[in-house]
């Protein structure tokens, strides 16, 4: 005995034997626990879960049962572990904000984002969903492989049929041994283009299937930053996206305070409170004042109240990148592919599912097929027996036994076993002239059906055909919009080429409000029209700022308190001709209290550019563009202004032009950029203009010798002098008088070199806009007080003029139809006042 103990022992390396058996483990966890099948997109747990529901018939038809007898049914036949992973893993499937679409209808409580649990077993109730259904269609056909259970009672399925791509649009995320997934959820819609597009062009490429899946697309929606990590995950299975809580600044009678309404995926919305308020307590943000969790039913609303002084846009930047409202999305697409992990790029994905479904068409058309032609060939054998119904009613008339009977047939009429059989069991009814027809009718129908079947077997296009309709007739069933948005990273700057360049128009009202739209949205107008609506305002806001740019270029912004920020012109909202606009703290990180009041577009900060500023003060500073070229997302100081001044216009340069500045009570000055030294980006600058009392700095412009200095008031007047008319004068003067100042034109509010080739745009203060033709401008002396540009009603002004390239399209008339006017129409009507040469205000 003792001998045959002994030889049952292997000597062997306990290295060898552990690194053996831990790999058999490993292998075990893999396989048969951890990872999902790139098939179906299921763990092995999830698969008999739905699996077991299904073979309990608890379709989305039947009433709910009990979890506790599903766990039951799992753990019993099909997952030899514990009850609370099975029950766990179905919740999951159950809840709105795990998976993108359930794949269990659930009935009780099934846990919250707020991170509460399910309710026990016991009280919940489940059924599957209808998008389950589609998983298990087609089940019965022999479509897919049974393997026996882990006692060898039962067989359960290798894999689901899957009729939709499940690994893509639910995602799945899971921890092997030295490896782990995590694959996020997408838009069923997306999906399934993208699975036609493979049919379409089997050589397409993952950068070319972005075209139709653009990114994950998460139950909790939010913001996906960039396009990066998608991209890079799409193409080599692996990369990052950031994942951003949607929130937006609203006004609460003078404070700010910050609604959060969409959070990242899964955030437990619980803990991301509790995590703003204990960085609250310890000070680590600073201007919060109360924070309260007001979500309902009708959707999520956490809001964050903030105190007066502080700046909403710096607080909501600090929460994200201080608590879970921001927060990172690893993709690992590794699945499990002929039983082997792998890691798998977007077109691997869906090129292993469309493989799936042409094995389940082929063997579903394989089982109709062998269906239709057995029934077809006991038809054969009824249509003979009716054919010679008395011969057969006497031969079983005549037979002592059945199998006599049989046995006579079989030999008599040469049919097969079955054949003989379904004449036997014929019931009497069959012999009626209308059941004659019907068998008639039915094997005409199945020699058709197994044509048909025929044909799929022996052409993969029709079975492409076939994947393609019923993945249409799902999208059309279950598909909907996409919930996350795909927004520019903070990091990271979206591929150029795919923005058209055109040129556009930038607006910023009085209290912030940023937009852009295309240029042709406003055509040409006579002057003296009374304009198209340009944006819907609020009762106590207006239009400030109107500039032109390219989509392409760079939009320094330059505010009062002399400060930098910068963006790219597409990074603007572009929203319609009425809409307000978007806060434009929601785009740059402004100080509380800072306004912009000049933006210059630029398209490179090499080569010798300068910026000129000017100031309230009549200060002026010159410095080199590509001082500016770095520029923080906190913004750069521009200018130090002194403690009562504003920065009121900045202007690109190439250093060797000419300054023309301008004053409300009508004074100019016209001097040589050289006279202004070239100065570091924080000089305060040196003396432009000489001011008297009462008197400010409202605007500044290059000179071009050729061309006129236009003048609008706030009353909507206005004229042209020839650029010739302002001799050129030394830095720091008085300057000369350009336009005579009356209670009738109002103070001025603009002045701009312009030339016959442009149109002006005329903003007022209600928002009302008019683009005419520089042209029709009459030119004047000096010393004039110009003709009516734009009629406005007496309580409006113009808060804003600008320059743009001549428009191409039919005028407008007065109210706003296209009409060609002539000159006569509109005769200049000059406003009477007293002509001088200004000379005594010279230097």
């Amino acid at each position: 005995m003792a001998e045959e103990q002994r030889s049952q022992i292997i000597d062997r390396d306990i290295g060898t034997e552990m690194r053996d058996s831990f790999m058999d483990y490993a292998m075990s966890i893999i396989v048969s626990r951890a990872l999902p099948d790139v098939r179906d997109g299921l763990k092995p747990v999830h698969r008999r879960i739905l699996f077991a529901m299904s073979e309990l018939g608890m379709s989305p038809d039947k009433p709910y049962k009990k979890s506790a007898r599903i766990v039951g049914e799992v753990i019993g036949k099909y997952h030899p572990h514990g009850d609370s992973a099975v029950y766990e893993s179905m919740v999951r499937m159950a809840q709105d904000f795990s998976l993108r679409y359930m794949l269990v209808d659930g009935h009780g409580n099934f846990g919250s984002i707020d991170g509460d649990s399910a309710a026990a077993m016991r009280y919940t109730e489940a059924r599957l969903s209808k998008m389950a259904m589609e998983m298990l269609r087609d089940i019965n056909k022999e479509t897919i492989d049974y393997i026996p259970n882990y006692d060898g009672e039962e067989h359960e399925p290798v894999v689901l049929p899957a009729r939709f791509p499940n690994l893509l649009v639910n995602g799945v995320s899971g921890i092997a041994v030295g490896m782990a997934t995590n694959i996020p959820p997408h838009n069923l819609t997306e999906v399934i283009e993208g699975v036609q597009a493979v049919i379409r062009n089997p050589e397409i490429t993952p950068i070319e299937l972005m075209d139709y899946i653009k990114g994950p697309d998460f139950p909790t929606a939010a913001y996906v930053m960039g396009h990066a990590g998608i991209r890079q995950a799409y193409t080599t299975g692996r990369g990052s996206v950031t994942m951003r809580a949607r929130a937006t600044i609203e006004d609460n009678g003078g404070k700010a305070r910050i609604i959060v309404h969409e959070i990242p995926f899964q955030v437990i919305k619980a803990r991301l409170v509790e995590k703003i308020a204990e960085l609250v307590r310890e000070k680590k943000i600073d201007g919060i004042t109360d924070l309260r969790d007001e979500s309902d039913r009708n959707g999520m609303r956490i809001v964050i109240e903030l105190r007066r002084d502080v700046n909403p846009n710096v607080v909501l930047n600090n929460l994200y990148k201080q608590t879970p409202m921001q927060t990172n999305f690893g993709i690992n697409m590794l699945a499990l592919v002929n039983g082997e992990p792998k890691i798998l790029n977007l077109k691997d994905v869906l090129y292993h599912y469309l493989q799936h479904q042409i094995e389940v068409i082929r063997r579903r058309t394989e089982y109709d097929l062998r269906k239709a032609e057995a029934r077809a060939h006991i038809l054969e054998g009824l249509r003979i027996a009716l054919d010679h119904l008395d011969e057969v009613i006497a031969l079983i008339r005549s037979s002592r036994t059945t199998e006599e009977a049989r046995e006579g047939l079989i030999e008599r009429f040469e049919l097969t076993h079955d054949q003989a059989q379904a004449i036997l069991d014929m019931r009497l009814q069959r012999l009626t002239g209308l059941e004659r027809e019907k068998i008639e009718a039915e094997y005409a129908e199945l020699l058709k059906k197994i044509a048909e079947y025929k044909a799929i077997l022996a052409d993969e296009q029709l079975v492409l055909n076939i994947i393609s309709e019923e993945l249409e007739e799902i999208k059309e069933r279950f598909g909907d919009e996409r919930r996350t948005e795909i927004t520019i990273s903070d990091e990271e700057i979206l591929d150029e080429d795919l923005i058209p360049r055109e040129d556009v128009i930038v607006t910023i009202t009085h209290s912030g409000y940023v937009k852009r739209l295309p240029v042709s949205t406003y055509r040409s107008q006579k002057r003296g029209g009374r304009g198209v609506v340009g944006m819907d305002t609020k009762n106590d806001d207006f239009v400030e700022h109107l500039y032109v740019s390219n989509t392409h270029h760079y939009l320094l912004f330059f505010t009062d308190k002399g400060k930098v920020y910068r963006l790219k012109t597409y990074e603007i909202p572009d929203l319609s001709r009425t809409a307000r606009g978007t806060p434009i703290i929601n785009l740059l990180q402004i100080e509380q209290g800072e306004t912009v009041n000049a933006v210059i577009p630029v398209e490179s900060f090499e080569g010798e550019q300068y910026l000129i500023f000017a100031t309230k003060l009549g200060i002026v500073k010159k410095t080199p563009l590509e001082d500016y070229a770095n520029i923080r997302k906190v913004g750069l100081i521009a200018i130090n202004l002194r403690e009562d001044d504003d920065l009121i216009g900045v202007r690109l340069t190439d250093g060797n032009r000419e300054i023309i500045m301008g004053t409300g009570l009508g004074m100019s000055i016209r001097f040589s950029e050289n006279d202004v030294r070239s100065m570091g980006r924080s000089a305060t600058g040196v003396k432009g203009i000489q001011l008297d009392e009462g008197d400010e700095v409202i605007d500044m412009d290059v000179v071009d010798p050729d061309l006129d200095v236009l003048i609008v008031t706030a009353k909507g007047y206005g004229k042209r002098t020839p650029v010739s008319e302002y001799r050129i004068q030394t830095r720091g003067g008085k300057g000369i008088k350009t336009l005579n100042v009356t209670d009738k034109n109002g103070r001025i509010v603009a002045l701009k070199v312009v030339s016959n080739e442009e149109d002006l745009m005329i903003m007022t203060s209600s928002g009302t806009l008019i683009r005419t033709s520089m042209s029709g401008i009459s030119t004047m002396g000096r010393n004039t007080q110009g003709v009516r540009l734009i009629n406005i009603r007496e309580e409006d002004s113009v808060a804003t003029v600008t320059r743009v390239q001549r428009s191409e399209e039919p005028a407008l008339d007065a109210d706003g139809e296209a009409e060609e006017l002539t000159e006569g129409e509109l005769p200049d009507i000059p406003v009477t006042g007293e002509e001088t040469d200004g000379d005594s205000a010279d230097e």
